[in-house]
């Protein structure tokens, strides 16, 4: 998960060129670059695409910036009558630097290695586009979808539809798996769940599988708990990622026999590194061995993760396997 990220010297290189982060997104050169960045250091058996999940609303024409030590900025939106700033027409054309990118590692990348595309969930990237950045409560979405159900519907309508056409896109110019972070699942209860996370969640999957049948799918619903079960098999993905609050042995006993399963390392100890990264990744392969099981993190590569660690951790999993 976020493979280069910004703890990799060669990254913060090329990001000091870029100028700003949607610059480094949108330039096919630079984003190649820095995908490519830790197949080239670790030999991983996949790359995720360099991206980002809020180029689907700068795409559908709502401002988004992102600023140093702030993160996300964007121009809210927050009720159903403020979505007529936001179109897809003109939307290829505004992502198109993204396909290029896919493109372009498709053809770079070694044939062993798997290319990874990617979008954010409807509810996640909502959130961002309601509260105008990242949040702790979610005050602004959540009153919106809680108090007018009907005209949040539109918005998510409008990113199922967008998402569908992006990750199509994705997959046509050479993504051989599709990811879709849910990020803020975990922040909704069942109900809302269920109508924000999982209905929308099966509408993209089955669009794409109507146009890419034998593409494989890896959701990941981050804080879902128990209802992650329902997720996985109510949304039609192939495979879902598990964070790291989940409980390994109910998501072997639970999920693993009926899909692959993904995580769940918690980025902090790839900080933290030496016997207590040993110890808690052979853990996670010995709680997974009994299925399949895709060794990763339960979420993001922080920062201040030390290079070593990462190749430590490499090594030991291809000594396991």
């Amino acid at each position: 998960m976020r493979q280069a990220g910004r703890y990799l010297p060669e990254y913060r290189e090329v990001r000091s060129q870029a100028g700003g982060f949607l610059d480094l997104c949108y330039s096919p050169k630079l984003a190649c670059e820095v995908t490519l960045q830790p197949i080239r250091r670790y030999g991983m058996d996949a790359a995720i695409l360099f991206s980002d999940i809020l180029v689907v609303p700068h795409g559908l024409a709502q401002q988004v910036a992102f600023k140093e030590g702030e993160g996300p900025v964007l121009d809210p939106i927050r009720n159903a009558s403020e979505l007529k700033r936001l179109s897809l027409d003109g939307f290829h054309e505004r992502v198109a630097p993204v396909y290029e990118t896919v493109s372009r590692l498709a053809e770079a990348l070694p044939k062993e290695t798997t290319l990874i595309g990617f979008a954010g969930s409807p509810w996640t990237v909502a959130t961002y586009m309601a509260e105008g950045g990242g949040s702790k409560e979610f005050v602004a979405v959540k009153r919106w979808a809680y108090g007018d159900p009907e005209g949040f519907a539109q918005l998510i309508d409008l990113l199922v539809e967008a998402t569908i056409a992006y990750l199509k896109r994705q997959a046509e110019a050479g993504a051989e798996v599709l990811q879709l972070f849910d990020s803020w699942a975990g922040v909704l209860p069942e109900p809302a769940f269920r109508r924000w996370c999982i209905e929308p969640t099966r509408k993209i999957i089955a669009a794409l599988k109507g146009s890419h049948p034998d593409i494989p799918i890896i959701g990941f619903p981050r804080g879902a708990g128990t209802l992650c079960h329902d997720y996985a098999m109510e949304t039609g993905v192939d495979a879902v990622s598990l964070d790291t609050s989940m409980e390994i042995s109910w998501a072997a006993r639970t999920l693993q026999p009926k899909l692959p399963v993904q995580g769940n390392l918690d980025p902090i100890l790839l900080v933290a590194g030496g016997e207590a990264l040993d110890r808690e990744a052979d853990r996670i392969l010995e709680g997974f061995s009994g299925g399949a099981h895709i060794f990763n993190l339960g979420h993001g590569v922080t920062q201040t993760t030390p290079p070593e660690n990462v190749e430590r951790l490499a090594r030991r999993l291809r000594a396991d396997g």
